[in-house]
């Protein structure tokens, strides 16, 4: 009789590599060794996954793989990403263009996730989505779309820049744009349902890591690949944590002990706003000589600081698109000293190792978003050592738990991953 183990080693579906026969030596030689490993992998793979952390190359690479897998090519990300798209594109002789409706004809050309429905994708041979952590990030008829919007394009690329998802729902989410298989069928596969929502099978761990392996690749830093980590190393980052005593009295509390016994974290966060933003601005001031990136979670809070700081610019939700890409490109070119923003409008993509200096105004319990504003200045090519300041009310020091505890889980995931990939490179050279 078979044991449970080899049963689940039965279970695991081979997935086929019906991409164009390529070869690392197709790939430009301005990528890195183990960068051209991967681009090769992924065009023979097709349908993949490149989940690499921030400043591993991931844009030049997504480029390659779209000169490589189709004679017409989209690559789709958030706006302001564009242009720093197309400014890559130019390193590695690509000539990619921004574009808004309808493709032109063959080439490599790059829009925003806005004007997806502009485009049909009968006429493209590949698509990229960057920043693909966007099919957990936006709304359910947004992430639909862009599905189902896709579904008939031969060649499929999805790019993050957090190592692994964190959480069924994106895991989900980015194999079903992939066509790997379907969101009922996947957590009816490896997960569970309980009264803390969805969660790994104990004994779904390990096949759903080999599984994946055969279709995604999680690095975080290159020697994960077989690359060398020379260049590779970064500075260091400093989390200074500023707990700020709370001015409030509940109604049915002697003393304040948590964030229910005041009604919840809005009424915690109102009250506290000024307090949060004096000890934002007092940080700000200390080091004037410094680029500051503020994040806030409340519109009252940017307005408050831009108030306060003279020459700040907040890039708020209710600007036009352009304006704000132009803005968060004006701070990656030290045009702007002191950025004020949220983490819904420029945590993807941005490259702003210019800035050594952030400040969270508050937080909220998504570890991705947090692990991405963290990486626009934390990033592969920061020279300087990174602090980022986190300004709650001592109520709020959950929250801050909550994250780290998340940070174990997206860890977890990231291991397995990074140890069956290697596995499946194992099988294949052998």
């Amino acid at each position: 009789m078979s044991t449970y183990a080899e049963f689940l080693r039965g279970k695991v579906a081979r997935v086929e590599q019906p991409g164009r026969e390529v070869t690392a030596a197709d790939v430009h030689p301005f990528l890195h060794d183990w960068q051209r490993e991967i681009v090769a992998w992924a065009v023979r793979t097709s349908r993949a996954a490149l989940w690499e952390d921030t400043g591993l190359g991931k844009t030049v690479q997504q480029l390659e793989w779209a000169r490589l897998s189709g004679d017409t090519s989209l690559i789709v990300a958030p706006l302001a990403v564009c242009a720093q798209t197309v400014r890559e594109a130019a390193k590695i002789g690509i000539h990619a263009e921004y574009v808004r409706h309808g493709i032109p004809g063959p080439g490599v050309w790059v829009t925003n996730y806005e004007m997806v429905p502009n485009f049909d994708p009968h006429d493209l041979d590949a698509v990229v989505l960057d920043e693909s952590s966007i099919l957990k990030q936006s709304t359910g008829k947004t992430r639909t779309m862009l599905i189902e919007h896709f579904r008939e394009v031969p060649h499929r690329l999805a790019c993050s820049a957090t190592p692994a998802p964190n959480d069924p729902e994106e895991l989900t989410n980015q194999a079903e744009f992939l066509g790997r298989m379907s969101r009922s069928h996947m957590l009816a596969a490896y997960f569970i349902h309980d009264q803390d929502g969805w969660r790994m099978k104990k004994h779904g761990r390990e096949p759903l890591y080999r599984w994946m392996a055969q279709w995604a690749v999680a690095v975080r830093k290159p020697s994960d690949v077989g690359g060398s980590d020379d260049g590779y190393d970064l500075p260091g980052l400093i989390i200074k944590s500023h707990l700020l005593p709370v001015p409030i009295v509940s109604d049915d509390q002697l003393f304040v002990t948590d964030i229910g016994g005041v009604t919840g974290r809005s009424e915690v966060r109102r009250k506290t706003l000024a307090a949060r933003v004096n000890r934002a601005v007092e940080l700000v001031r200390a080091e004037p000589n410094e680029s500051w990136l503020l994040w806030c979670g409340l519109n009252d809070e940017a307005d408050a600081l831009a108030k306060a700081l003279p020459g700040a610019v907040n890039v708020h939700g209710s600007m036009d698109p352009e304006e704000k890409a132009r803005l968060l490109l004006a701070f990656a070119d030290g045009e702007i000293t002191t950025l004020i923003t949220k983490s819904q409008i420029a945590s993807l993509g941005m490259n702003w190792q210019i800035c050594a200096r952030m400040a969270f105004v508050g937080l909220g319990d998504s570890f991705e978003a947090y692990y991405q504003c963290l990486r626009r200045c934390y990033r592969y090519g920061q020279r300087r050592v990174v602090e980022a300041h986190i300004v709650l009310s001592e109520l709020e020091s959950q929250i801050a738990d909550n994250v780290r505890s998340k940070e174990r889980q997206s860890s977890e995931v990231t291991d397995g991953l990074i140890r069956h990939t290697r596995r499946e490179r194992e099988l294949v050279s052998a």
